[in-house]
């Protein structure tokens, strides 16, 4: 049987992004790196030049996008949606980290939801020849905002739970391993992808004026204990669950986290310190390269290891995103528009009647 032909893919990505992006090139003879001209007028904002343009008609296209700050968005949604309108055959975004996924939720009037607001920006990226946009994103922070996202786009939604599988795997104590969840909502989100793992569920508990965490349930005596979440930001979750769980009899506490954001170098709190007594250091810990200014900072710092997405990325843009997977610990999902699930809803109350 012949072997099928690989997806040949050009890979446009933005200046931070370079280091991953040639890591993903360097997965597969078939992903070819492109580059755009990033550069800005005198008055500050964007003059960019998207290099070879005229070659890529008629090919399949990648963005890889890096949404550090505000201030890196807007040069780079202009590429984004500059692209399909290329007479391109297809058009995909790779968006490892999608930097306003904890700001999703109404607590009180006046609250903006900047996950919603991100993701109907990117439900307008223009359609290709192809087709919709596909938008590749790695541990969104909550799963239903999925549903943010219009029919105009098709969101692919990745983990890293995969690599930090590989990596324990390499662990001498591997058959000593217990994985915690800081809270029931990691819980919720990753231990289907865990469960050959006895597991450990942590809860902040209010005492007086103060949130304490607790041990929910769960033994850590003797484990090497690896805590697991989606992101960190200034870590102070993370620090007090070893502290928790060093106290109960933990041997050793790590952690993973898909996006280490640390803000304000908030990754200083973890580093290793010679004088600095063990019960409060971590053993490991293990982020990706989804954050790439995260990742210059920390190189070469105990206890920091990053784990790359590169493989992972490089597999699906040479996939086709829009077929399922046999692997569970990917998640997909084109969600319907209200307006096409209030059509389907009409079209079976039409023919019940009938």
């Amino acid at each position: 049987m012949a072997m099928k032909a690989k997806k040949q893919v050009n890979l446009f990505y933005c200046s931070e992004s370079e280091e991953l992006a040639r890591k993903v090139a360097d997965q597969s003879d078939a992903i070819q790196l492109q580059s755009i001209s990033w550069r800005n007028f005198d008055d500050g904002f964007p003059n960019l030049f998207i290099n070879n343009a005229h070659d890529i008609r008629g090919q399949h296209v990648a963005f890889l996008a890096s949404f550090s700050s505000p201030g890196v968005i807007f040069e780079q949604i202009s590429a984004i949606f500059a692209l399909p309108k290329l007479f391109i055959a297809s058009f995909t975004l790779v968006l490892p980290f999608f930097p306003t996924g904890s700001f999703e939720r109404m607590e009180e009037e006046g609250d903006v939801a900047t996950a919603f607001t991100m993701a109907r920006i990117l439900s307008m990226i223009p359609k290709s020849r192809g087709g919709p946009t596909s938008i590749v994103i790695y541990d969104i922070h909550a799963l239903q905002e999925r549903f943010y996202f219009g029919d105009d786009v098709l969101p692919c939604f990745e983990t890293g739970i995969p690599l930090l599988l590989q990596r324990l795997r390499k662990l001498p104590d591997a058959d000593n391993v217990t994985i915690a969840f800081p809270d029931d909502g990691a819980w919720k989100r990753f231990h289907k992808q865990l469960m050959h793992f006895p597991m450990i569920v942590c809860a902040k508990v209010r005492e007086g004026d103060k949130r304490i965490v607790r041990i929910k349930e769960g033994n850590p005596e003797g484990r090497h204990v690896v805590i697991v979440d989606d992101l960190v930001q200034s870590g102070g979750t993370l620090i007090e669950c070893q502290k928790v769980l060093a106290a109960h009899g933990a041997r050793e506490v790590s952690a993973y986290v898909t996006h280490g954001v640390f803000p304000k170098r908030s990754w200083e709190r973890f580093v290793h310190i010679k004088a600095e007594r063990s019960y409060h250091r971590f053993a490991n810990f293990w982020i990706t390269d989804s954050c790439p200014h995260t990742v210059k900072a920390i190189a070469n710092e105990a206890p920091f290891e990053v784990l790359s997405l590169a493989g992972s990325i490089a597999n699906a843009l040479q996939n086709d995103p829009n077929k399922s997977s046999d692997s569970k610990s990917q998640i997909r999902a084109h969600t319907p528009s209200p307006q096409s699930a209030l059509l389907s809803v009409l079209f079976f109350l039409f023919s019940s009647v009938s």
